[in-house]
């Protein structure tokens, strides 16, 4: 059997927003959510992502049955996650939502907003910290916000279908 696929960039197709609460016990949001004043879409001003993926601590199981140190899934945890945004010369609104200690949720589409599709990741967060970028040189003035991830993340939820 073979693939096929249909590749794409991810820039200008992955969404990332930022969801104040999610109703739902099992954090998948629901369309009324996406598209509320409750959410922001943070994807335009976003110049780097860092993180937002888990890794397992495998633990070792030796036994005296063989030489071979076999092992099995340990805990999951999460790398660490952060945005880096591009600041805005008129505005705050990045800075006002995403101060320090706010809790909510980063819904990531890796595919964009394509209803059904089972991409949607969606990581309880609280924002640790934040942190501006300076330079001397040419480069657009930017800052990153450090993300605790506070629970179990949901992953591969299907995008609710549009209203």
């Amino acid at each position: 059997m073979s693939v096929t696929q249909q590749r794409f960039m991810r820039r200008g197709v992955t969404k990332f927003l930022f969801l104040k609460a999610i109703a739902d016990a099992g954090n998948v949001p629901l369309r009324p959510e996406l598209a509320s004043a409750n959410a922001t879409d943070l994807s335009g001003a976003i110049s780097d992502v860092a993180g937002w993926s888990l890794a397992n601590s495998p633990i070792d199981t030796p036994d005296m049955g063989s030489p071979m140190t076999t092992n099995i899934p340990g805990e999951d945890k999460a790398d660490s996650s952060s945005l880096t945004f591009y600041e805005d010369l008129a505005a705050e609104t990045i800075e006002t939502l995403l101060t320090k200690g706010v809790v909510g949720f980063v819904v990531i589409m890796r595919k964009g907003d394509v209803p059904a599709s089972k991409s949607m990741d969606i990581f309880p967060v609280r924002v640790a910290g934040r942190a501006p970028a300076y330079s001397a040189g040419s480069d657009p003035a930017k800052f990153t916000v450090t993300f605790a991830i506070s629970g179990e993340p949901t992953l591969d939820a299907a995008i609710p279908a549009s209203s």
